[in-house]
């Protein structure tokens, strides 16, 4: 098989839009089925979603996302913000370990760039990693927002905007479609 190449390109989807995930998932799917080696982390998220069920058969997809209870970030008193940043802070450790340790051709970071904004990673770790990151492999980062230090390492930007959302009219998130 061809390799990606000597410079794996790193691909943002963000805003405030429904699809970011859904994207860089159809992204790793086309990998995968092209013969692509796949990690998937997913930070703010408990793992649970359909579509890691579906790549999880691939025998080259890997996926890191722990599966335990999350919360929401506004509903976090400020001990808990702090327990879920020593978490992140070893759980991105543990990526690079892993990333480094076990080639990759592709590495999706789901919400990393909410982690960021949160303050749950730092910005620093993350682009010192994009900046260090093994020759070839191809990064997707998703979240709300993207700064400038992250855009500017980024060959890829998609702006997800909502014009419109069910929820917005009460009707809530149903299985197979938003997760």
């Amino acid at each position: 098989m061809d390799s990606i190449g000597k410079t794996g390109l790193v691909h943002i989807y963000y805003g405030d839009g429904k699809g970011k995930t859904t994207c860089a998932m159809g992204l790793c799917l086309r990998a995968a089925g092209a013969g692509r080696r796949v990690l998937i982390y997913q930070f703010m998220k408990d793992g649970s979603g359909n579509e890691c069920r579906l790549l999880e058969a691939f025998q080259n997809v890997g996926i890191a996302t722990p599966k335990r209870p999350v919360r929401f970030s506004f509903r976090m008193d400020a001990e808990e913000r702090e327990k879920e940043r020593e978490y992140y802070r070893i759980e991105f450790e543990r990526i690079k370990e892993w990333v480094y340790r076990d080639p990759a051709d592709v590495l999706f970071l789901d919400e990393a760039l909410y982690a960021v904004s949160g303050g749950f990673l730092r910005e620093e770790e993350l682009t010192d990693f994009l900046d260090h990151r093994p020759d070839g492999l191809e990064v997707i980062l998703t979240g709300g927002e993207a700064s400038d230090a992250v855009k500017r390492r980024a060959d890829y930007i998609s702006r997800i905007c909502k014009e419109k959302h069910p929820y917005d009219s009460g009707i809530a998130a149903r299985e197979g479609i938003e997760w």
